[in-house]
């Protein structure tokens, strides 16, 4: 698993945050591979240079924790925008994954739009991990699955993602709502149930049963990396429900796939990554397939 987790080069986004603590945290806890090399970045602005010296002690503090767990660590201080510049270092050093926490020191409103953490997950072409606190370690994963290549992409990557042992993964499948019938009856009495054709519920049923061996084939997969992994399968909106399931379990950590900044920017407005680092209130690792030229 070391030598195929994706995380050989890591980018730890620091600005000195209860979240950006928890990233650190949480990148401690993780069995990466000997040959992982992070690289602690701090981006500061024009308004910061006479705190220079400061920064370079608190990105050297954060360094050192990383080395107490063994791990490869450099650091970099760097001017200028910070979504810009992560993602700038990212692409230039080939990161495989950038981590960071969901709210900057100087952010009193949680992640808005355009805020750092979202645009460096709509921007970058790596894998981003937004962490959120409180943190208190990797026990329940979910991993959000809407049967597209993109979270068949998000699966295999979770496989081989670097994870504590007795993680428990649960994949989720959200099925649309379903549809009013379209053969109701023209007057119905109050009280009266609502009568839905036998075509509509053998096809409800057979949507269903597509989806139970969409949701069997990603456990295998998971079961043959050595996780523990069990199917979820709900009907209604796709973020309303792994929402609320993210709150009512109190999973650690939602992996879910993204097509990123396409050419349709309005559709990100709606995207299920975006909703779900806006408003699960847990940490979000979201995967985006390499881009094939």
């Amino acid at each position: 698993m070391a030598q195929q987790s994706g995380c050989g080069r890591i980018l730890l986004a620091d600005d000195g945050s209860d979240h950006a603590r928890a990233a650190v945290t949480l990148l401690g806890d993780l069995p990466l591979p000997s040959d992982c090399q992070i690289t602690v970045l701090r981006v500061f602005g024009s308004q910061q240079a006479s705190e220079l010296g400061l920064l370079e002690a608190a990105v050297a503090q954060t360094a050192a924790l990383l080395r107490d767990k063994g791990l490869n660590v450099a650091t970099e201080l760097l001017l200028g925008s910070p979504a810009e510049v992560i993602a700038e270092y990212a692409e230039t050093h080939k990161v495989d994954l950038i981590v960071l926490g969901a709210k900057g020191l100087r952010a009193t409103l949680g992640i808005l739009l355009g805020g750092v953490a979202q645009q460096v997950v709509e921007y970058v072409a790596c894998p981003v991990l937004v962490v959120r606190t409180p943190y208190s370690g990797l026990r329940r994963i979910l991993l959000a699955s809407d049967g597209s290549s993109h979270s068949q992409y998000a699966a295999e990557y979770l496989g081989r993602f670097p994870l504590p042992p007795e993680v428990e993964v649960r994949i989720m499948h959200v099925l649309n709502p379903p549809p009013f019938p379209v053969l109701a009856p023209p007057v119905q009495a109050a009280g009266m149930p609502l009568i839905i054709p036998e075509e509509v519920m053998a096809m409800r049923a057979e949507e269903e049963r597509q989806a139970a061996r969409m949701l069997e084939g990603l456990v295998s997969g998971l079961q043959e990396r050595g996780l523990r992994a069990e199917p979820i399968l709900k009907r209604g909106d796709a973020a309303t429900e792994l929402i609320a399931y993210i709150k009512a379990e109190k999973i650690d950590l939602t992996v879910v796939g993204s097509r990123g900044l396409g050419q349709a920017r309005s559709w990100l407005m709606g995207s299920l990554s975006r909703k779900l680092v806006h408003y699960s209130g847990g940490s979000v690792l979201v995967v985006r397939a390499p881009q094939v030229n």
